[in-house]
């Protein structure tokens, strides 16, 4: 059975999907009815456009008119469009998160840093196998919502629980039904043999059923490391076959990069502009001079990484990576391991670790940084020609951020007040494709308390079958 995705003219979404051997698909989605897209003008704000050819407004508008960016400029006029006061709030693109394990969003309810027997790794592994379809939906339902208030606006969510094709469903689903903009990168189940391929099969029958289903959407796949990794080693004959059935679906592929991963995927031939490496750590100086060469990207997930930087060996070479000329954006990588996705702490971290590398020799700029979260995220993903920058004729995502909170005021240099104290409790407003999402800092159509409901309940279901497991 096919699984296909209803849209009414409202914006609600609905799943019918196929149910797995080990129990029932999700029901069908009840998720609220999304805004619908309308016409704006947002009047005054501080226009910072991320896009190189077109200037920031200090105090500026922004047209937007059926999800799509109409003009930018000084007192423009829109009859009929809705007005919103931006008035004492800067404008941005939305952040563009990179690579996200949405499945386990909920376990951090378990998760206990570097404890041995509850850490990241020994739970995610334990806990991985029991997840059912409807645990994986709730779960990407809540890192969603988080997303939001973070102001991240497009999501790479890299699934590396999909234990059966029910799975897959179900994070889409909840992905469509959410109002982000979404790249779902097909992973394998956390319990599959490392001797076994995963289930490309299954991931073409993704491809074919839900492929840029709602214009939000787009697809890819996550493979497993052929090098030492808390995971295992996965052959490289098994990598092979799966790299020829992804890219024979024209697919882009993403992995963990460990150190030495690099000379491995070289030396088989199996880099590439269509691959995205996540944690730049470990390189050595010929391995950055081959992802330079072939056009292969990386993610960077700071908050992550400095966490466990002594376990990989490395510190985070993001100017290793900058001074090479390497495409590179920026991820939360798991809001169970780091315990929530403030995509501004993301660029913190980011900003202190490159400064406890090199002080102050090699500048790393506050705008640098939120082009890091916004155009170079889009580029990572192959969406830089709709996303990222506040570009009339792309799509309008963007956030709208207040100036006049305690913890920001007074603002002179809207990109130094962004990284250095802005929090996701300054975020006002949220459009998606056009979708007002949040505004006045709440949801306009998540019931944020039924999400946490969900979720709560599920993971207490999820650690009493792991107790009688």
């Amino acid at each position: 059975m096919r699984a296909r995705l209803i849209c009414s003219c409202h914006g609600q979404w609905a799943l019918h999907a196929p149910a797995d051997a080990a129990g029932a698909a999700p029901a069908r989605d009840q998720s609220e009815r999304l805004p619908m897209r309308g016409e704006y003008l947002l009047r005054g704000a501080h226009v910072l456009t991320m896009d190189d050819a077109i200037a920031d407004l200090p105090k500026g508008d922004i047209r937007i008119r059926d999800g799509v960016i109409v003009a930018i400029g000084d007192k423009l006029e829109a009859p009929g469009a809705e007005r919103i006061d931006a008035d004492g709030m800067i404008a941005l693109p939305g952040f563009v998160d990179t690579h996200w394990h949405l499945w386990n969003s909920a376990l951090r309810a378990l998760v206990r840093a570097d404890d041995k027997a509850d850490g990241y790794f020994p739970v995610t592994l334990r806990l991985g196998p029991l997840c059912t379809p409807e645990d994986a939906r709730r779960s990407v339902r809540l890192g969603l919502a988080e997303a939001l208030v973070s102001g991240i606006t497009t999501v790479h969510d890299w699934s590396h629980n999909i234990r059966t094709p029910a799975h897959a469903d179900a994070e889409i689903q909840a992905l469509c039904s959410t109002g982000l903009r979404a790249h779902f990168s097909y992973g394998w189940g956390q319990d599959l043999a490392l001797t076994a391929p995963m289930n490309t099969a299954d991931l073409a029958r993704v491809a074919r059923d839900w492929s840029d289903e709602n214009g939000l959407l787009s697809l890819g796949a996550a493979v497993r490391t052929p090098v030492a990794n808390p995971r295992g080693i996965v052959p490289v004959d098994i990598l092979r076959g799966e790299y020829d059935a992804i890219r024979a679906l024209g697919l882009p592929i993403t992995m963990h990069a460990r150190p030495g991963v690099v000379s491995v995927l070289d030396d088989n031939g199996l880099l590439g502009k269509d691959v995205q490496l996540v944690h730049p750590q470990g390189l050595s100086i010929q391995e950055r001079k081959r992802v330079a060469e072939t056009g292969t990207r990386f993610s960077c997930s700071p908050v992550i990484e400095m966490h466990y930087a002594q376990a990989t060996r490395g510190e985070i070479q993001f100017q290793e990576l900058e001074e090479d000329g390497i495409q590179q954006s920026l991820s939360v990588d798991s809001s169970a391991a780091s315990a929530n996705a403030d995509f501004f702490a993301c660029m913190r971290a980011l900003l202190w670790s490159h400064k406890q590398r090199f002080g102050t020799t090699k500048p790393l700029t506050p705008k640098r940084l939120l082009a890091l979260a916004t155009i170079d995220g889009a580029r990572d993903l192959g969406l830089a020609d709709r996303i990222g920058s506040l570009t009339p004729g792309k799509r309008a995502d963007l956030i709208l951020v207040r100036t006049g909170d305690v913890n920001m005021a007074p603002v002179i240099d809207p990109y130094f007040a962004l990284v250095y104290s802005a929090q996701p409790a300054n975020i006002d407003t949220v459009m998606v494709d056009g979708r007002i999402l949040r505004r006045k800092g709440e949801f306009t159509a998540l019931d944020q308390e039924r999400i946490v409901r969900e979720a709560t309940d599920s993971i207490t279901q999820l650690r009493e079958r792991a107790s009688r497991a």
